[in-house]
């Protein structure tokens, strides 16, 4: 696989994104994460996503042999639901840098829905496999959590993608479940490949220092990472606060979002309404770096989402040794082992996430217990074996459509 050229398609995730603002989340850490663990292998990695930021160039290094393809499609502040109409442009910009550069690839690999439809094109030109990561998926999504409507073009194009692309990746065996069930792709299509955590940067650090750096001074510190949107649950969680006394100087840290969404504005409101607004802190978006203090620096992870189909933030809290808390959905099941290192809530309404907040936090020991079993369950998803695993994976299908296209040649 030495010199390989691998195409990464993210249209609208670009792993050199602020995470917490909007769109940007677990899927552009595994892009980021990914890309360099493959390039450490002397694997050439170009991810093509739309340039998203001014003040980047068109090319940026993502690490070694990996870098970052920015190309000019829509308006920067277009969100991803208003992207679609813009993909034949993205794959015309993808086609002439790659021709400009005399470019050749041997597999793609896509990431969400709309980069699913970019690179059916691209494997039906270019005649390569084509492996596909959706992170989530509209059918699952709007059958999650009431009102919850995703367009029916991102479902018949996700449709369209899992009967077209020659590989799937499942992040758990509850997400094949779902592609078989749902989208009928064919089992034996389907690997199951989790995503992965740095367990160098993500690791236990001391919490005084960590809440030290951070000006943090409660005794007790909630904290929830994530994009600011109405499916992360931040309203039962804020609900929950409000079932909560305040004996202990317990304190809400919101990661994620930017103070002029309307969501956040919402939440605000919220918690005023509920008299908890004095104890909830939103800290806005952050550098992935710097994210590990804030882990570190609370007593507990709180994840209470409608649906998760993998669940990054639970691993990053697991791997620096902080209990989790979170809604017992998608991909959360595989990595939070209720009752060992953390909890599982089956409801969505606040009671039940108090009572389990409650006796975590008012039982030391028990957390201590918790947090020394959370570093080890996650030890398995180190980035480098992930890659490895996946690797094969592409080996495989490389190996598969050169013997095919040898046949072909033959025959002809």
């Amino acid at each position: 696989m030495d010199g390989l050229r691998i195409a990464v398609v993210s249209v609208h995730g670009c792993p050199l994104a602020r995470l917490g603002e909007k769109d940007a989340g677990g899927m552009n850490v595994c892009i980021r994460e990914l890309g360099r663990e493959l390039g450490r292998r002397d694997l050439h990695v170009d991810v093509f996503t739309r340039w998203h930021d001014p003040q980047l160039a068109q090319v940026e290094e993502l690490g070694p042999n990996a870098r970052v393809i920015h190309l000019p499609v829509g308006d920067a502040n277009e969100s991803k639901e208003q992207l679609y109409p813009h993909l034949p442009q993205f794959l015309d910009h993808l086609l002439q840098f790659a021709e400009n550069h005399d470019l050749s690839y041997q597999l793609i690999q896509s990431h969400y829905w709309l980069s699913g439809q970019v690179a059916s094109w691209l494997r039906h030109q270019w005649r390569i496999p084509h492996v596909a990561m959706f992170h989530t998926l509209g059918e699952v999504k709007q059958r999650a959590r009431s009102g919850e409507k995703e367009p029916p073009i991102r479902i018949e194009t996700e449709k369209r993608v899992v009967a077209s692309a020659d590989c799937i990746i499942a992040a758990t065996a509850h997400e094949k479940s779902q592609l078989t069930r749902l989208y009928e792709a064919r089992p034996q299509k389907v690997a199951i490949i989790p995503c992965g955590v740095d367990l160098n940067r993500f690791r236990p650090l001391n919490k005084a220092e960590a809440r030290q750096k951070l000006g943090l001074t409660n005794s007790k510190i909630l904290l929830f990472v994530g994009r600011i949107e109405p499916f992360k649950g931040l309203d039962l969680l804020i609900e929950t606060m409000a079932q909560i006394e305040d004996k202990c100087g317990l304190h809400l840290i919101i990661v994620g979002g930017d103070a002029h969404q309307d969501e956040i504005k919402r939440l605000r409101l919220l918690a005023q309404e509920l008299g908890v607004a004095a104890r909830v802190t939103f800290g806005g978006a952050v550098d992935h770096e710097k994210l590990p203090l804030y882990y570190n620096a609370a007593d507990v992870c709180m994840i209470p989402s409608y649906h998760e189909s993998f669940g990054m933030v639970a691993l990053e809290a697991l791997a620096c040794g902080v209990p989790v808390i979170a809604s017992r959905v998608g991909g959360l099941q595989d990595i939070v082992r209720d009752g060992e290192t953390g909890y599982l809530i089956p409801w969505h309404c606040p009671e039940p996430f108090a009572e389990r907040l409650e006796l975590l936090i008012g039982n030391d020991t028990l957390r201590r217990n918790f947090s020394r079993a959370a570093r080890a369950s996650v030890e398995k998803f180190n980035w480098p074996v992930i890659a490895d695993s996946i690797l094969k994976r592409y080996s495989s299908l490389i190996e598969y459509g050169q013997t095919n296209a040898l046949a072909f040649a033959a025959n002809s």
